[in-house]
């Protein structure tokens, strides 16, 4: 059964399904709020070949990935979701089992973190093509900006970065997979296909930030990969940073798989990982990685200026910037920048 046999009103109903029958049907969804939170919108336009194809996701996964990235950006806010709107651009000889599939993807993300689906548009396109808003509500005093890091920050990262990048070379290219488990390829792919949101960080951070007498906050999610992250916020922020290799957690795997330059490729600039990025106080810092499992780390810390450096433990003077135009250490500090992580239209 094709997409255009059954028309849009009746691919409607079977969409509506997967929405709360008391928010659907009006022109517009309503969603209430308290007059002391902040509401957070986030949109995020996934195109097919683009964002994901049929050789590394299932239209399921393709469901499940477009959910998380927009609860991601929520996470990345400090956010706690309240729904989310679909735009759907599809061709008409799409089978109507792809558009359920995605739609189960999308649920069954959405579903651990009580989200609906609150309504959407649907349209004829010549490319599949979805479009996602997200709706979120935050404390004022609890919004996590890029503009707030400060000199002596920690930089903490929630989880291990890379693997998604990993998931989808394997699934590119599947010859690839020498000297890995099934269990380590296994866990590859799923990083790429089924991502977690990283909301569950937010109940511990803010008992933390409760305790505390003063703070400054900054963050955002890694999902354009963590070098970007980190230089986003410094950008914004007016601050420098420094990196310690050695501290970066990255999945075991890639230690007997990747050569060195591809293991710090795939951690730097692979992308779509979704864990967050925060500077906050050392002894803050401290306490939520305590909190967390063990594949939260710091990673380092803000610093003056404007450089952000990927510092290794193993050069003779690793605070030395002219160590980098010493050929003959076989690990240099770097300076990290936007040029290499994803940009669209970039060549």
């Amino acid at each position: 059964m094709k997409v255009a046999e059954i028309g849009e009103h009746k691919l409607l109903k079977i969409i509506q399904q997967y929405c709360p029958t008391d928010v659907v049907g009006d022109d517009a969804a309503i969603l209430t709020t308290t007059p002391d939170r902040s509401l957070v919108v986030t949109t995020d336009v996934l195109i097919d070949n683009v964002h994901f194809s049929n050789i590394t996701t299932t239209p399921f996964d393709a469901g499940w990935r477009a959910a998380a990235a927009n609860l991601s950006d929520l996470a990345a806010m400090g956010a706690s979701p309240l729904g989310i709107t679909v735009g759907l651009g599809i061709p008409g000889d799409l089978e109507v089992s792809w558009v359920e599939n995605l739609y189960q993807g999308m649920t069954a993300c959405l579903q651990q973190y009580y989200t609906p689906i609150v309504g959407g548009d649907v349209v004829r396109s010549p490319v599949i093509s979805l479009a996602i808003t997200a709706f979120g509500q935050v404390y004022p005093q609890k919004v996590i900006r890029r503009d707030c890091a400060r000199v002596g920050d920690a930089i903490v990262v929630t989880g291990v970065h890379g693997a998604s990048r990993g998931g989808l070379e394997l699934l590119l290219n599947p010859e690839m997979d020498n000297y890995l488990t099934n269990q380590d390829k296994q866990a590859l792919i799923a990083s790429h296909q089924r991502p977690q949101p990283r909301l569950d960080v937010l109940p511990h951070l803010w008992e933390i930030l409760n305790g505390a007498s003063q703070f400054s906050l900054a963050g955002m999610d890694s999902s354009d990969g963590l070098a970007d992250a980190v230089q986003q916020i410094c950008s914004q922020s007016g601050v420098g940073a420094v990196i310690e290799r050695q501290n970066i957690p990255l999945p075991p795997a890639f230690h007997h798989w990747l050569s060195e330059e591809q293991i710090w490729e795939y951690v730097l600039y692979g992308g779509e990982d979704f864990e967050l990025v925060l500077c906050l106080p050392p002894e803050l810092a401290h306490e939520l990685v305590q909190r967390l499992d063990r594949d939260a780390k710091i990673i380092g810390t803000i610093t003056d200026g404007s450089t952000v450096i990927l510092r290794d433990g193993q050069t003779d003077n690793p605070g030395d910037l002219d160590s980098m135009n010493q050929s003959s250490q076989e690990h240099l500090d770097r300076v990290l920048n936007l040029d290499r992580g994803f940009q669209h239209f970039s060549s």
